[in-house]
């Protein structure tokens, strides 16, 4: 497996959260039965879930801003958890550069969400990551 795969299942596991009862730790074991994923993929699922867990509003704070006309309450579930797991690559996961981080988030918006979308996740997000560029 690989990152894509991993970020995939991410996504799909932080987008069924809001729909179902169970506590974190249930869901993930049972997700992860459902969804079995490499060893070794494990490590960057639990980072990223995690990650978009604990930080959601500073990661919808620092994408917000840049939604023009529009409020997030307005956007598709979908477009939101895309939106969060890239902004929390952006700030947190260095090791990926900011237009991998772009790059991956169009893909899961061109394959989960509509045509439309791809467009101003892909501008939300280069602005995003224009303004980390700025601010070092």
């Amino acid at each position: 497996m690989s990152r894509r795969e991993a970020r995939d299942a991410a996504l799909a596991f932080l987008f069924q959260l809001d729909f179902r009862a169970e506590p974190l730790k249930e869901q993930r074991e049972l997700y992860l039965q459902a969804h079995p994923l490499d060893e070794e993929d494990v490590p960057f699922f639990d980072s990223v879930v995690n990650g978009v867990c604990e930080k959601k509003d500073e990661l919808d704070e620092a994408y917000s801003k840049y939604l023009k006309d529009w409020k997030q309450d307005r956007l598709p579930k979908v477009d939101v958890v895309i939106l969060r797991i890239a902004v929390f690559e952006l700030l947190y996961m260095k090791d990926i550069p900011t237009n991998v981080s772009i790059s991956e988030a169009v893909i899961l918006t061109k394959k989960y969400s509509s045509e439309d979308s791809k467009g101003y996740v892909n501008a939300i997000l280069g602005k995003v990551g224009k303004e980390l560029e700025e601010n070092g």
